[in-house]
């Protein structure tokens, strides 16, 4: 076995960690409770469902899998963001980028078997690693779809996307390495305004305007595109997005994926902090690295070390960083508030 399928099989079952699939602007997320039981518990077939929503990684795109681990800045200066971008080359990772409502027909490959006579709709999201589609039997709503079927949904006047706020059908995400279903209802009126606990799906049409595959602020390196991602427990953000006391394991684990998948860019950012902690050297802002994505590596580890300061209770330690951490943030510009899916930011 891989340390990829090990590590994926790992996180399927800890609830802390939480998943995604799609592209930007438009994502379906998985997310488990602490002693949330699962409907499906597949660990060889890399699948878990629960009542409210699942997920499955194709086992046969586990060699062509690219993993990509990474940490953003957080708009909050205590916190940051960790993820591991599940990437394919382009060209495989590239779907059909359907541009009006089309229906598809029964989801032949549901996670539960109970969901195979659901039809498919793809919602024609123009996305290009991505199919966001929808799912349902209900009579009303396949009704109103199929009338609609050819057009945009944000055309004016199209009676579809009214329909499906209304009935929230479960939302699917399918992708080239597998997909996220989400069986509770769509975030807005009816669930308060905000997304609900656990499974949830966003849907941002300013964002997809853009045509962006990512983040500006997720290094992906040329040539790949991600398909998915893994969202494993933050050592400072709590699963409902609240500040949590420092977890040291939860930080050390993370920073093994840093070091086995993380870009050369990012890690010189983080190197340079290292070095100059060890050779007792200040930080210099005109020797650091130069490039975005080290940059903001380098302001993530201040952050880190912080935080690691304070646990070891060393008091000169931390004031010696946090100094540094002033002058870095000052100089440097705040992280884009974008669409960021997993823990809060």
């Amino acid at each position: 076995m891989s340390y990829l399928e090990q590590l994926l099989r790992h996180h399927l079952t800890d609830w802390r960690s939480g998943w995604s699939m799609g592209t930007f602007g438009a994502i379906a997320e998985f997310h488990q409770d602490d002693g949330e039981v699962a409907v499906i518990d597949d660990t060889y077939l890399l699948t878990r469902a629960t009542r409210r929503g699942g997920i499955r990684v194709d086992r046969g795109t586990l060699s062509e899998l690219v993993p990509v681990a990474y940490e953003t800045l957080s708009p909050k200066r205590h916190r940051w963001s960790q993820a591991v971008a599940l990437c394919l080359p382009e060209a495989k990772a590239r779907r059909g980028s359907r541009s009006v409502l089309s229906e598809i027909g029964p989801d032949d490959h549901a996670i539960r078997g109970i969901d195979r006579t659901g039809i498919l709709f793809d919602m024609g999201l123009s996305l290009p690693q991505c199919d966001f589609c929808i799912r349902t039997s209900e009579p009303k709503l396949l009704a109103v779809l199929r009338a609609n079927l050819g057009r945009s949904l944000f055309e004016h006047g199209n009676e579809a996307m009214p329909a499906i706020l209304a009935v929230h059908p479960h939302r699917i995400a399918l992708t080239n390495i597998g997909r996220v279903e989400v069986y509770q209802k769509i975030g807005g009126p009816d669930t308060g305004g905000v997304s609900p606990e656990g499974p949830h799906t966003h849907l941002l049409p300013k964002l997809l305007k853009g045509g962006r595959t990512h983040s500006a602020n997720t290094p992906i390196p040329s040539g790949l595109l991600p398909v998915g991602s893994l969202h494993p427990g933050n050592p400072v953000i709590d699963p409902l997005g609240k500040d949590r006391p420092f977890d040291l394991t939860l930080h050390s684990e993370f920073q093994e994926l840093m070091s086995r998948f993380g870009t050369a860019e990012a890690l010189a950012g983080k190197a340079y902090v290292d070095d100059a902690l060890e050779t007792g050297r200040d930080l210099d802002a005109g020797q650091a690295p130069a490039g975005r994505h080290a940059r903001a590596a380098l302001r993530v580890a201040l952050r880190q070390k912080v935080r690691l300061a304070e646990c070891l209770g060393d008091e000169a330690r931390r004031q010696r960083i946090t100094t540094w951490q002033a002058s870095f943030e000052q100089s440097e510009p705040e992280a884009e508030d974008d669409d960021a899916p997993g823990h809060a930011a």
